[in-house]
């Protein structure tokens, strides 16, 4: 659990709702669900529109990341980095065919192009075309939270309008005009407070994870470079430093 991301948005949230409560407003007025229908559902309508399926249901998922973020396998990483040259020294690169049955996909290929023995240079190649690939694929995925908080505070405005016509063909009836008063001015706070307080950081903080997986891919992919060219000594040791340093 990412207990700073719960408690950024606790303080968020909680920051709003006690200065309306100060200035002597209730809990209650913000309460709309109306207003929350029309930004939510017409802001993931309009991002579904402009995205595939498979990146919009990916994006979904990923939210989970903000507060449970992948684990930190770098230090695992690195032993078992080690563990490979020296297999691959000691034993031949075939040897390095044991290690691949509980490795991760990209590790799985990056073994399995060693152990069969493909130049370096179309190696580094051909793993760096894969990790474009994985980049593209979850950046895509991300963008979803940053396009919503686009979209957000114009669909508020979009609800606002909405709330004042319905006040405006209710002027006959003075009890019906707080309702779309409220509508009105409530789905503005729902559009632009989502946006700043949930999408952007939601979709900042998935940009950073992303990116820090394409980091270790890239590290990775110099040692298996390094392994297959037969480097095993202290360039190795630099890439293994360069993984474990912390960001």
């Amino acid at each position: 659990m990412d207990i700073a991301s719960l408690l950024g948005l606790v303080l968020a949230i909680a920051g709003i709702l006690v200065g309306h409560t100060l200035d002597g407003g209730k809990f209650s007025s913000l309460v709309q669900p109306a207003a929350f229908a029309i930004v939510v559902v017409g802001t993931f309508g309009a991002v579904l529109l402009q995205t595939k399926k498979s990146a919009f249901l990916r994006g979904l998922r990923m939210l989970r990341w903000v507060f449970a973020p992948p684990p930190d396998r770098r230090q695992e990483l690195a032993r078992e980095i080690h563990l490979w040259s020296l297999s691959a020294r000691r034993d031949g690169l075939l040897s390095l065919e044991q290690y691949m049955t509980k490795a991760d996909p990209f590790i799985q290929k990056g073994l399995r192009l060693v152990v069969d023995g493909i130049q370096p240079d179309k190696l580094r190649s051909l793993l760096f075309t894969e990790i474009n690939t994985y980049e593209m694929r979850e950046r895509q995925a991300a963008r979803i939270w940053e396009s919503a908080a686009g979209y957000a505070p114009t669909v508020g405005i979009l609800g606002a309008v909405l709330g004042l016509i319905h006040v405006m063909e209710n002027l006959s009836d003075p009890s019906r005009l707080g309702a779309g008063i409220a509508v009105a001015f409530v789905s503005t706070v729902y559009g632009v407070g989502l946006a700043n307080l949930l999408f952007y950081p939601v979709g900042n903080k998935i940009k950073s994870i992303v990116a820090e997986q394409v980091l270790q891919y890239e590290i990775l992919t110099d040692v298996f470079h390094d392994i297959a060219t037969g480097d095993y000594t202290r360039v190795l040791e630099e890439r293994i430093a360069c993984l474990t340093a912390p960001y």
